[in-house]
């Protein structure tokens, strides 16, 4: 059987994606796909390779998406301007793609060589906008992991409801990432 006219991977991911936005990573199935692309769930065959597939392919695209997101904001920035814009674009992403943000998470292999290449190029982004600080490179790594758990902890309790105070949740972020970079600041001295 020959693939749907006009459905291709890139419809068929972009539709993924969508759903997992709207309904939830977990409401992801070939079925709900196949539902949304009016098409029987044998045809996405063609085009993945089974729901393993489909999560690889999700996860993939959401780091690269991710990371692009990250680097336009960190250009032509630098130190605390350039952290603040990473944070602020993360949490972006995340509100904007909760779904497909989450499918980065659920990668049946992390270790296939696209997924981490795209993965190494995220770090780097992250590590050269860590550079003024007095870091070393051991430190910079960890740092690195402070800042995406500082995201993505803000971004999970933001997206359960969980700053349900009359407090502008922008403002919440600025401040906490601000206090972060104050401790990089000083982390050597005594």
């Amino acid at each position: 059987m020959s693939p749907r006219q006009g459905l291709d991977r890139g419809t068929l991911l972009s539709a993924a994606a969508q759903l997992a936005d709207s309904d939830g990573f977990q409401a992801l199935t070939l079925a709900a796909l196949a539902q949304r692309l009016d098409v029987r769930s044998p045809s996405l065959y063609n085009h993945i390779s089974g729901l393993p597939g489909l999560r690889q392919e999700l996860a993939l695209m959401s780091v690269l998406q991710l990371s692009q997101a990250l680097a336009t904001a960190a250009a032509e920035r630098t130190g605390d301007e350039a952290i603040q814009a990473i944070a602020a674009a993360y949490i972006g992403f995340v509100r904007q793609h909760p779904g497909l943000y989450e499918a980065s998470f659920h990668a049946p292999d992390i270790h296939e060589p696209e997924l981490a290449a795209a993965s190494a190029a995220t770090l780097d982004i992250l590590l050269h906008a860590l550079q003024p600080y007095p870091l070393t490179e051991a430190e910079a790594l960890h740092a690195v992991r402070g800042l995406r758990s500082l995201c993505h902890g803000f971004a999970s309790i933001e997206a359960q409801g969980g700053f349900n105070m009359d407090f502008d949740s922008n403002e919440s972020l600025h401040l906490t990432v601000q206090a972060f970079l104050n401790g990089l600041q000083h982390l050597h001295q005594d």
